[in-house]
C-alpha cells in the first residue's frame, strides 16, 4: 500500500480493525436489537424483514438491503434520546463481556506503538462510536442512520460500511488527515468476506487471528 518516503521520514502507520468477531466474539447488531426492543418487538422486526433476510441469506439481494429493511422495521421511528440510553446500556454492560482478547491485545500494542487505531465497520454508529470512545479509537468509520427532528426514520445516513465501501471510507479518511493511502503503512484485522478488500488493501493483514494469505491472483 505505501510507498518508501523521503529518508530520514516516518512512516505514517494506521491499524484498521473490523468490529463485529473481530475486536469481539460474535455478530453486535443482532444482539443489540434484542436486547433494545424486547423479545416481543425484535421477533416482529425479524418477521417483518424476513423475506429480504432470506434473500440475502441465498445471495439473491445485497448486504446492504437487508441490513436496510431490518434497521427499519426494527429502530423506524425510534426517538434518539430512547437509542442513546439503549447504546449507553449496551455498551456498558454487554459488550464487555464479548471482547475478543488477542484482537484487543493487539490493539493495545498498537496505541503504545503509536499508529493510528480504527474501526471500520457495517455495524451502526449508534452504538459504535461509544465503543470508539470507550477503546480510544482515533476514528470509527461505520454505518451511520438517518435522523430527523430528533427520531430515526430507520434508514441508512451512508452506505453499508461492507466489502468495498470500507477500503473508500478508510482512504476518504487518511486523505482527509493529510496521509494519501499511498504513503500509509497499514494493518487490518478482519473475520469475514465482507472485510476482503480492506485486507487487500494492508501491507499487513490478519484474518481470524491468522497472517491473511492473498489469492494469487491479489498478489
Amino acid at each position: 500500500m505505501h510507498e518508501v518516503g523521503a529518508a530520514g521520514e516516518a512512516p505514517v502507520v494506521v491499524a484498521a480493525f473490523d468490529f463485529d468477531g473481530t475486536l469481539t466474539r460474535r455478530d453486535t447488531l443482532l444482539p443489540y436489537l434484542r436486547r433494545s426492543l424486547g423479545w416481543p418487538r425484535f421477533l416482529l422486526a425479524l418477521l417483518r424483514s424476513s423475506p429480504w433476510l432470506a434473500a440475502y441469506a441465498c445471495r439473491l439481494t445485497s448486504n446492504h438491503r437487508a441490513k436496510a429493511r431490518l434497521l427499519q422495521a426494527s429502530l423506524g421511528g425510534c426517538s434518539v434520546a430512547q437509542i442513546e440510553r439503549w447504546s449507553a446500556d449496551f455498551v456498558a454492560q454487554y459488550l464487555p463481556r464479548q471482547w475478543q482478547e488477542e484482537t484487543l491485545a493487539r490493539l493495545r500494542w498498537h496505541q503504545q506503538q503509536g499508529h493510528g487505531c480504527v474501526i471500520v465497520s457495517a455495524s451502526p454508529g449508534i452504538y459504535l462510536h461509544g465503543v470508539g470512545e470507550v477503546l480510544r479509537m482515533d476514528a470509527v468509520l461505520c454505518t451511520e442512520l438517518e435522523v430527523r427532528e430528533g427520531t430515526l426514520t430507520g434508514r441508512m445516513a451512508t452506505r453499508n460500511c461492507h466489502g468495498e465501501e470500507k477500503v473508500l471510507r478508510l482512504q476518504a479518511w487518511l486523505a482527509g488527515r493529510g496521509s494519501p493511502a499511498a504513503s500509509v503503512v497499514l494493518h487490518a484485522y478482519g473475520d469475514s468476506r465482507g472485510d476482503v478488500p480492506l485486507l487487500n488493501l494492508a501491507d499487513y493483514a490478519h484474518y481470524q487471528g491468522q497472517p491473511w494469505v492473498r489469492p494469487p491472483a491479489e498478489q
